[in-house]
């Protein structure tokens, strides 16, 4: 454990940073003997990827292992997610980054081959936590097309563009030389090429029977033992996809016409049915009119009742805007089931994983554009499955989140009994099929709770402990607006263009249960939390005028010791009469001149509003036109439950609202919060002259981009670095200017509340950070009093002391007074983060008042409450007792209080800037964590600054990794990795360590179901399933050695080396021990087999000498 002294702090910052800079020295005399104890050290950090949640983006295949359960999605980037029961996810990533076009899993031998874009294929080992690449097989002339492993084979057979199919060895990932050319499949008489291969399978009956399926409509039955084609099927339409019958005389196919073709395995002059599902039959008998390609069928039987046939695609060409639809047909009966997105792919999942039996078909997985959808075929009607996974968090697409580590334990089980009752009625009764794997056995001591807000204005709550991610409560904030019927009639005070009630910063205290959140449209909502239902009869509403004039400002008199103004509260019943005298609330919407005037941008609900037990709307406040300009929008927020206030910035300035007595304390533009200490040069602002068009959230020049790809308005934690990320972005980093394939992942806010320049953005200064506190904030203060930290995107940090009544009573009646300090530091770069700490370098918690319930009766309530005091310390004279912690974009500061010197300063970067900075409690400490954005992830201790982890994570490669990347407590973080998953990160040694006992294991030892009986007489004369030595057929010695330059073999790093260099802790020396013991056993095995060959000559020989013993027993010397 090392000391720091205050007075030897310089020596201290050079041993440790080069970059560090130099610390001010500290005030002689009462601080020499000051010792500052730090716990936290270098070992204690360590960065690594834990789990991502959400639904995997962009997904293009799918496959399940029937006896293992397990659920197999690869995407266009190259992913690959791996879903057993719930709690049990997996992620991988294949390295090149191309789309996974097929995966095939090795039924209960815990493995999967991938195919992918790049005409690779993949041997997967899922046997470990992590999954790992065992082989790699690099195609070099041919394109792959279609891919097909039978059940309990090792041979994969892999067709190509070309119409070639060729055969690999999945244990040694080695190419046969059996190759079944195009040109000696199709007929000798055929002039054209018949396509790439779109399907390959094998005969359930008969494995020496190889089904290959050409594009152009062309089917081969392929004799694999005699090298030749059995039969040829024809047919003018483009084949899409082919299913067997389990008994093998049958098979169907999907064309390009929607059309269904039903064939005779014996019979290939004509199919022996030919249906349109969806197509209108003629009357006159005549074809029906053609339809929409069938992209997929299956072909699943029973034993009791009608087969199953299920297809997507098909729908006639005049259903124009239809959704997608996957079709079940079970004997006479068509279900057409509609899907809300797009189908990528879907599955039967059967009873029986033998191709050759009835397959008993209980359910189907659906794999849609942005959801995954599981159907009950056993049900009338087709239910779905209730989903167990968090693939919901781009039900609307993610504008900010927050995460929250170490929560209060009743928290969770609060939001948890209100968020059930919200939950849909109707799923199936059945449990989730997809139910492989085991979760892990270690776990974390500490509750963690995510908070994520969306375009549509909902916020979503979820348990992400344990390394599970759970929805627990949804709060829709529309609710509060009036919705508008239609796009005419769409106000025209609105200051984006869509998604007007997408919130933009959150500020949440877990321990008083008060939500506070900002809206892109200006406004800020209060929440607190109830457990019981109540009809409010009308919003309480606030509205704010916040106008800034720089020629008309005038310095606090005084040393900024003047209050500002306050209103008290009055009689009215309407709170939109309680605002300051200098800005009285009209009921004019226009201005003498016919500009907006005290407009909001929003229409308040003004029927009643039946607020379900959760979270219920204690105030609404808006702010509002000022002589035709709109609102600038809100940049910072922070809520405080102990001393009832709310306060909210922009460019414009800063207000503070008492929630409690529904009034405005402060309304004050930045220049006047400074004061005479003012250190910038400010000019009149110019008039605005037209109204800037803005996407709100997006950039207006891609209309085209999705919603989940809209660029959402940045957080307050780093709102100031983005302000000038336009206008200095490139020439500091260029590696974002060359990101513009995602048009609004890469773009910014462009409100109409801004009509400044990206230059004149640059210099207006805005309030970027806030925080509530009990601190020393005068310099001649000596107890500890409620404050209120304000940071700003030009690097000033100003505190305001607030005297908040001590009662109750008195504080319903007396207004709260306000005070100004003026400027306490200046750092360089916009102001992210404040925290405080107390003499020992212990980080204070914030200060706040216990939940209670607000709806229950006057006689029930509990006695008088206090805010919860944080053991406000006592400043003796001339004596230090307090530390705020300051970080901007640039550098980190530590001043103590009350004489506020710089203690501790560092500069943490030079050519970037940070994104986001949290103080965090550790086990072993309290540190600061930062994000930059050339992807640095940094710690630094506290108080002393010293790095502690500096690691090139993440190259901020979009603004959807600015604007959610936050770090929690405990050494957790977070971040929106895609539009749809949120990728879960440690910094904490401890967790690194343990992550391996946390994690689920994905395979778990199961037998896997007996073959069906073919019978006695089926036995008896050769009815049943005919097997095929593929071994003998496609191995070395028969079918000879393929092209070296057809395809290159990769070794991968999950081989039997690289799991014995990489396994560690328990599981390693047990995988280990069994490695070791299958060694000894070999050498014992081989042992055993040289001392039975000794013995086996010993007896020869011993057998042989009798032999010439009797041979010449009775003879004589001369006869022999």
């Amino acid at each position: 454990m090392k000391k720091f002294n205050i007075r030897k702090v310089l020596d201290g910052l050079t041993a440790s940073s080069s970059s560090s800079s130099a610390a001010a020295s500290p005030p002689s005399g009462s601080r020499e003997n000051d010792m500052i104890q730090e716990t936290l050290q270098s070992e204690h950090f360590q960065l690594c990827k834990t789990l991502r949640h959400g639904f995997p983006y962009q997904p293009s295949s799918m496959a399940f292992d029937p006896v293992q359960k397990i659920l197999a999605i690869g995407t266009q980037n190259g992913a690959l997610r791996l879903f057993g029961r719930a709690g049990v996810e997996c992620y991988c990533q294949h390295e090149s980054g191309s789309a996974v076009i097929q995966l095939e899993f090795l039924v209960n031998e815990g493995a999967l081959v991938s195919a992918l874009a790049d005409d690779s294929i993949h041997l997967w080992n899922l046997r470990q936590k992590i999954p790992a690449i065992l082989h790699s097989l690099k195609f070099n002339r041919e394109r792959i097309t279609f891919c097909h492993l039978p059940f309990q084979s090792k041979w994969l057979y892999v067709g190509t563009e070309r119409g070639n199919i060729h055969i690999v060895n999945v244990e040694s990932f080695t190419l046969s030389g059996y190759v079944i050319m195009w040109n000696k499949a199709i007929e000798l008489s055929s002039k054209s090429h018949p396509g790439p291969v779109v399907h390959i399978s094998d005969n359930p009956m008969d494995e020496g029977k190889l089904l290959i399926g050409f594009e152009c409509g062309i089917v081969v039955l392929w004799d694999l033992k005699s090298k030749k084609a059995d039969y040829r099927y024809n047919y003018d339409e483009a084949i899409h996809s082919v299913a067997w019958h389990h008994e093998g005389k049958q098979f169907v196919c999907s064309h390009s016409d929607g059309t269904l073709t039903t064939w005779n395995v014996r019979i290939p002059a004509k199919p022996a049915q030919i249906i349109t599902p969806h197509g209108k039959q003629p009357k006159d008998g005549k074809k029906p009119e053609p339809c929409k390609p069938i992209l997929k069928v299956e072909y699943k039987t029973t034993r009791v009742g009608e087969p199953f046939m299920i297809l997507c695609g098909g729908l006639s060409y005049d259903t124009v805007g239809r959704r997608a639809c996957l079709t079940v047909m079970h004997g006479k009966s068509t279900a057409v089931l509609e899907m809300d997105y797009s189908i990528v792919d879907f599955l039967t999942l059967c009873e029986t994983p033998y191709p050759n039996d009835f397959q008993e078909p209980y359910a189907v997985v659906v794999l849609l554009e942005k959801d995954l959808v599981v159907i009950d075929l056993a049900q009338i009607g087709y239910p779905i499955f209730e989903n167990p996974y968090p693939l919901s968090i781009h039900e609307s697409p993610v504008t900010c989140c927050e995460y929250y580590a170490d929560c209060p334990a009743e928290i969770i089980p609060a939001l948890y009994s209100v968020g059930s009752k919200q939950k849909r009625q109707g799923f199936s009764k059945k449990e989730w099929p997809i139910s492989g794997g085991n979760w892990g056995q270690g776990t974390l001591s500490f509750s963690e709770i995510i908070v994520t807000g969306h375009a549509d204005g909902s916020i979503k709550f979820w348990d992400s402990s344990a390394l599970m991610l759970q929805v627990l409560y949804k709060l829709k904030t529309a609710k509060v607006f009036e919705k508008p019927r239609s796009k005419e009639e769409k106000s025209t005070t609105d200051i984006v263009d869509e998604d007007p009630f997408a919130i933009q910063i959150l500020s949440w205290c877990p321990e008083s249960r008060v939500l506070c959140v900002a809206g892109v449209s200006a406004h800020v909502i209060v929440y607190r939390f109830s457990k019981q239902e109540v009809t409010t009869e009308e919003v309480q509403l606030l509205e704010v005028r916040m106008q800034c004039e720089l020629n008309e400002v005038e310095s606090p008199e005084g040393g900024g010791e003047q209050a500002s103004a306050v209103s008290t509260p009055g009689t009215s019943s309407s709170p939109q009469t309680s605002l300051p005298q200098s800005h009285p609330s009209t009921s004019s919407n226009n201005s003498s001149d016919g500009l907006r005037d005290n407009v909001p941008c929003l229409k308040v609900r003004s029927s009643p509003l039946k607020q379900s037990p959760g979270y219920q709307v204690e105030l609404l406040i808006q702010l509002v036109w000022v002589s035709g300009e709109p609102p600038q929008q809100i940049t910072s927020l922070a809520v405080n439950s102990a001393y009832g206030l709310v306060a909210f910035g922009n460019g414009n300035g800063l207000a503070v609202v008492d929630y409690l007595q529904k009034t405005l304390l402060l309304n004050m533009s930045t220049a006047e919060l400074y004061g005479s200490t003012d250190p910038h040069h400010r000019q009149p602002r110019s008039p605005r002259k037209a109204r800037q068009p803005s996407a709100g959230f997006c950039d207006g020049n891609d209309a085209s981009a999705t919603p989940e790809e809209r660029c959402k308005s940045p957080t307050s934690g780093f709102y100031s670095a983005l302000l000038r990320f336009k206008a200095k972005i490139s020439r500091k980093i260029n590696m974002i200017a060359d990101q513009k394939d995602d048009a609004r992942d890469n773009s910014f806010s462009r409100s109409r509340s801004s009509s400044v320049t990206s230059i004149d953005r640059e210099s207006r200064e805005v309030v970027s950070s806030l925080y509530f506190c009990d601190s020393l904030s005068k310099k001649s203060e000596t107890l500890a009093v409620p404050s209120l930290w304000v940071g700003t995107s030009l690097g000033g940090m100003m505190a305001i002391t607030l005297s908040v009544p001590s009662t109750p009573e008195q504080r319903m009646q007396q207004p709260v007074a306000v005070s100004f300090c003026g400027s306490v530091v200046r750092l360089k770069g916009g102001i992210l983060r404040m925290a405080q700490l107390d003499a020992s370098g212990t980080l204070l918690p914030h200060v706040y008042e216990p939940w209670y319930e607000p709806n229950a009766p006057e006689e029930e309530r509990e006695p008088p409450r206090r805010r919860r005091p944080t053991s406000p310390p006592s400043s003796q004279e001339n004596q230090d007792c307090q530390y705020i912690v300051v970080c901007s974009e640039k550098q980190a500061k530590v001043v103590a209080l009350p004489s506020q010197n710089f203690i501790y300063e560092h500069n943490i970067t030079e050519a970037s800037f940070v994104l986001r900075a949290d103080v965090v409690t550790m086990t072993s400490g309290v540190g600061l964590a930062c994000f930059c954005a050339n992807g640095h992830i940094m710690t630094l201790s506290l108080p002393s600054l010293r790095p502690l982890l500096d690691v090139n994570y993440l190259p901020l490669t979009d603004m959807r990794i600015a604007r959610t990347f936050c770090f929690s407590n405990q050494g957790q973080a977070m971040y929106l990795t895609s539009p749809t998953e949120i990728q879960r990160i440690t910094y904490s040694q401890e967790t690194c360590d343990n992550l391996q006992e946390m994690l689920g294991e994905l395979f778990t030892p199961v037998e896997t179901p007996e073959a069906p009986n073919r019978g006695f007489f089926k036995g008896l004369f050769g009815g049943g399933a005919q097997s095929l030595d593929r071994e003998d057929l496609f191995g070395e010695v028969t079918a000879g050695k393929a092209s070296r330059s057809l395809a290159q073999h990769i070794p991968g790093p999950g081989g039997m080396e690289g799991m014995k260099g990489a396994a560690s802790g328990v599981v390693g020396e047990l995988a280990r021990a069994r490695i070791a013991l299958d060694e000894r056993g070999q050498k014992l095995g081989e042992l055993e087999e040289r001392t039975a060959a000794m013995m086996s000559s010993a007896d020869s020989f011993s057998k042989h000498a009798h032999d010439i013993m009797l041979k010449y027993k009775d003879k004589k010397w001369y006869q022999l």
